[in-house]
């Protein structure tokens, strides 16, 4: 008999919508408190600034203001890990973009605020269920406001990074729902049961083809924090280097996740 397929994750629409402003309204103060040296330094973004990041997060959000003004797609089309895979494509465009805006903004934080406000204005006037043209097909507003605690998240990260003693905070909730979302990406991407993937305290996913353990402890396990699994997951520190920093942990011949990070790119 086969095995019962995984249940698909769901996430409160609610406390996700909470999440994102929260963590959005993390680096919006945090953006005010740059000097012009600061927002000058380097990232570890290529030949980005820390002016260029921080017009790029206000891209988080913008992103479903300008979504929610193209017409609605007539039937969903995409499920929500699409999304990891769809974004490597809009790379070159969205490096352009955020350069552009950092030009078009001095004023970066009220810039901030004014994408926050449109953002809040039009959740405010549409369901959860509007379907959006994503990259990754038709996709849910509910569906879609969980990608962008992964653009937030994974950028307060590059940006407290690039500025010494920035130390924006991290929602807990935007936090958890980004470590589930890169953990169901690798359980999808290396479908099987033979590893354990624990990012405690959010998330635990089994992945990689092999024999399936039933009870105990399992042969093959990877544990890390989520901060660590984030940068994993998206290529800000290799698996080796995870590995030698003591960061991550792994233990059995199916524990080595090398070769399937990161994943986003």
């Amino acid at each position: 008999m086969p095995p019962a397929k995984k249940r698909a994750r769901t996430y409160d629409p609610a406390k996700i919508r909470t999440a994102v402003l929260a963590q959005f309204g993390n680096v919006r103060e945090a953006v005010g408190t740059l000097t012009p040296e600061q927002a000058a330094l380097p990232t570890r973004l290529g030949d980005w600034t820390v002016r260029d990041l921080a017009a790029h997060i206000g891209m988080a959000l913008g992103a479903v203001v300008r979504l929610l003004d193209e017409p609605e797609p007539p039937k969903q089309s995409g499920v929500l890990l699409d999304w990891p895979h769809a974004i490597g494509a809009d790379a070159p465009d969205i490096a352009g973009h955020a350069r552009d805006l950092a030009e078009r903004n001095p004023d970066l934080a009220a810039h901030l605020a004014d994408v926050e406000r449109r953002f809040t204005a039009r959740l405010a006037e549409n369901p959860g269920t509007r379907l959006l043209a994503t990259s990754a097909g038709a996709l849910s507003l509910d569906d879609y406001l969980v990608t962008r605690t992964v653009e937030l998240v994974v950028h307060t990260d590059d940006l407290n990074a690039a500025v010494p003693g920035l130390d924006i905070p991290y929602d807990r909730q935007a936090l958890a729902a980004a470590t589930r979302l890169l953990a169901d990406t690798l359980a999808a991407r290396a479908p099987g049961g033979s590893t354990e993937v624990r990012i405690p305290p959010y998330a635990v996913v089994q992945c990689v083809e092999g024999p399936r353990h039933t009870r105990g402890t399992p042969p093959n396990v990877v544990e890390t924090d989520p901060l660590t699994w984030i940068r994993l997951a998206t290529g800000r520190v290799s698996w080796k280097d995870a590995l030698d920093e003591a960061k991550v942990s792994a233990s059995g011949e199916r524990a080595d996740l090398g070769g399937l990070l990161p994943l986003l790119t």
